[in-house]
């Protein structure tokens, strides 16, 4: 390979017009397709063999208008004036409006149940189309029909299904700030402003193409909305590591005295074979997550993937043209000098490696210790889902969920669906009154019978919030012992009941998949090094620094640790897929570092046959670069912190805390 690496690493800078050229018509037609045809990102929370899909299947089946997208309309007023005839009429009005919307297809009568105090009335919006067929103009369009109650003194808000799939984060801000700290990184590791921007220019050209492949997929399939966010994340991280990594060894050989062509040629072999080994560990730990079993799970994973795929792609093609083009000018545009360090240079890093060698015992006891501790808080792990309480304060969701809280009780934000597969009216009376005895059930809707008389759907108000654990333990007790004593098949569904199979799939199967990624991860590095021992190393502590993530992630949001520095403002449940993806992500990642810094061992051993010698040379001559690849990641990861998704904080604190462990512990010590 490394032979093949270095003809296609002199091929490209010798015609690096032509690559550039290629690249650039790649990007332009993949915009007009792209810009043509392209599908918009959607979320498909099936999760088939599961009870909450079997709820979904008989509605679909025998109670189509049930079956698709709702939305809550809440109309509050502080004094308990809703009860006021004219403001009665003006909220019928806005009901009217409502119903006469494009795919509404009913609209529950609001002032039948009005809140205890007289402050609150709902309207139930039901849809004749998919929640995936929704979007943001149709919240609008409930929006702007509400508006003109606020001269009455009515707040209007949305809750339920819609806003939740259609309101998205934004992301801009998080991806500036990560760019920026690269930019400054960069500096500092070359010193130069072209070589800086080399390793920006392939993260940028590689996430442009990659978002247009992405729009160019969601036309042909459900890619879920998230998983532009994630792409994001994880490509500008691997573009800019992945680059800076050939383009600091090709700074050493110029320094060296050679040719531009060689240099790039020597650089792709060396530290382009390193990327595409640690790419592909990328790529197959990330597609494990098709053992999930959940599609949008996979289908982000997919997603995540193909943006790792492309950014190699662009680091042995795209790279070398690039660095043809600087030249012997690499070092143009200097801000500040600064020494390249090579494995025979006595500096910080040579010293700190002989001083471990030396006592290797004490520095193995305290590394583990420590990351042990972290990871700790991971033994109290509990799966769940976020809700529209940890939304926006001033998103319509969040307002809507925090009126409904208030005035009927938080079991509201979270109804449940019983699927019942009968409309005998004496099996309905039987349901309802054994459901209804339940303690931590607040009230049981009269049943809905479906058109043909075969079905009916029963709505379940729990005493308890959506993400609570109470309400958790309710779903199970009805499946395992309160439906069973009725005759016929009754299945719980709803949001939340979805929510809550899709953790217990993912709790399921996530030591499965993490035993298919390590064990495909340890066969791939098995290749490269032609070892068992140094796979194995190298899966262990990957483990260990995946563990510390886990735990740091509990402790502050499942616990409460520093929850306002991460701008939390109450605890919630670890949600189910964010431990299988960024374990996914951090063991791919971790691999980068792991490649790296071995090959660059690898190739000090074969030169001199000294272990302790070959280790401390690899560690000086790559700390420097690994130091600011990991920082660059960090930097990226924790700039999505400030985003205000609880799914994806949790992503960020999880990504960074495992990017710091692994290059202050495992990397440098461990």
């Amino acid at each position: 390979m490394a032979l093949a690496l270095h003809r296609l690493g002199r091929w490209c800078v010798t015609h690096r017009w032509r690559v550039l050229l290629v690249w650039l018509a790649a990007l332009l037609a993949l915009g007009v397709l792209a810009g043509r045809v392209g599908g918009e990102y959607s979320d498909d929370f099936t999760v088939p063999g599961v009870e909450s899909q079997a709820a979904v299947d008989l509605l679909q089946e025998r109670f189509p208008d049930a079956a698709g997208g709702s939305a809550q309309l809440v109309f509050h007023t502080p004094d308990g004036g809703i009860r006021d005839p004219a403001d009665a009429r003006a909220v019928s009005a806005v009901v009217e409006e409502v119903r006469g919307l494009s795919d509404v297809g009913s609209v529950s009568d609001p002032l039948l149940q009005p809140s205890p105090d007289g402050t609150t009335v709902l309207a139930l919006v039901q849809y004749d189309v998919e929640l995936t067929e929704l979007g943001l103009d149709d919240l609008d369009a409930l929006l702007e029909a509400g508006a003109p109650l606020a001269e009455r003194g009515i707040q209007v808000a949305v809750g339920g299904e819609l806003p939740q799939y259609v309101e998205q984060p934004e992301t801009q801000a998080a991806e500036l700030i990560g760019l920026v700290a690269a930019v400054f990184i960069l500096l500092i590791a070359f010193g130069s402003v072209l070589a800086m921007g080399l390793p920006l220019a392939i993260a940028l050209f590689g996430l442009g193409l990659s978002m247009l492949l992405l729009t160019l997929a969601a036309a042909v399939v459900d890619v879920p909305s998230n998983t532009p966010i994630l792409a994001s994340m994880i490509g500008i991280g691997v573009g800019i590591d992945y680059a800076l990594f050939v383009v600091t060894r090709h700074r050493e050989h110029l320094h060296d005295g050679m040719t531009v062509a060689e240099s790039a040629a020597r650089a792709t072999a060396t530290a382009g074979q390193a990327v595409i080994f640690a790419g592909g560990t990328v790529v197959i730990a990330i597609l494990g997550l098709a053992i999930s079993g959940i599609p949008v799970v996979t289908l982000m994973g997919m997603g995540a993937a193909l943006v790792v795929a492309v950014m190699v792609v662009a680091t042995i093609t795209l790279l070398p043209a690039l660095l043809g083009f600087a030249g012997h000018g690499i070092d143009r545009f200097r801000v500040f000098r600064t020494r390249t360090d090579r494995a025979d240079t006595i500096s910080v890093w040579s010293r700190w490696g002989a001083a471990v060698a030396r006592r290797p015992w004490p520095f193995l006891v305290a590394s583990l210790a420590f990351l042990l501790l972290l990871a700790a808080p991971l033994l109290s792990i509990r799966f769940g889902q976020t809700d529209a309480g940890n939304a926006a304060e001033d998103s319509t969701q969040r307002q809507a969920f925090d009126i409904t809280a208030e005035a009927y009780g938080p079991g509201v934000n979270g109804p449940l669906l019983l699927a019942v597969e009968s409309g005998d009216e004496a099996v309905l009376a039987a349901v309802t009154e054994a459901v209804a005895d339940e303690p931590n059930v607040l009230f049981v809707a009269p049943p809905r019978v479906a058109p043909g008389g075969d079905a009916a759907i029963v709505t379940v108000i729990p005493g308890t919030g959506p993400q609570q654990e109470g309400t958790s333990q309710l779903i199970h007790h009805l499946r395992d012992d309160v439906l069973p004593t009725v005759d016929t098949p009754v299945h719980v569904g709803g949001l939340t009941a979805t929510f809550v199979d899709m953790s217990d799939q993912v709790a399921n199967r996530l030591p499965w998949f993490i035993g298919a990624v390590v064990g495909l991860s340890f066969l791939l590095l098995m290749l490269v090094f032609r070892s068992v021992l140094v796979p194995l190393k190298a899966a262990l502590m990957n483990l260990l620094s995946i563990g510390a993530a886990y735990g740091v992630i509990v402790a502050v949001f499942q616990w409460g640790w520093g929850k306002s520095l991460v701008g939390l403002e109450d605890t919630v449940p670890i949600v189910a897929f964010v431990p299988m993806m960024m374990f996914a992500i951090l063991f791919g990642l971790s691999m980068d570092y792991e490649v790296f810094l071995l090959s660059r061992v690898r190739e000090e051993y074969l030169q001199t046959g000294d272990n302790t010698g070959s280790v401390i040379s690899g560690i000086a001559s790559t700390a420097r670069v690994i130091t600011s690849a990991a920082l660059i990641m960090i930097c990226v990861f924790l700039g999505f912190v400030l985003g205000g998704d609880p799914i994806i904080k949790m992503m960020g604190i999880g990504l960074a805390t495992a990017g710091l462990v692994d290059e202050t512990v495992v990397r440098v010590l461990l």
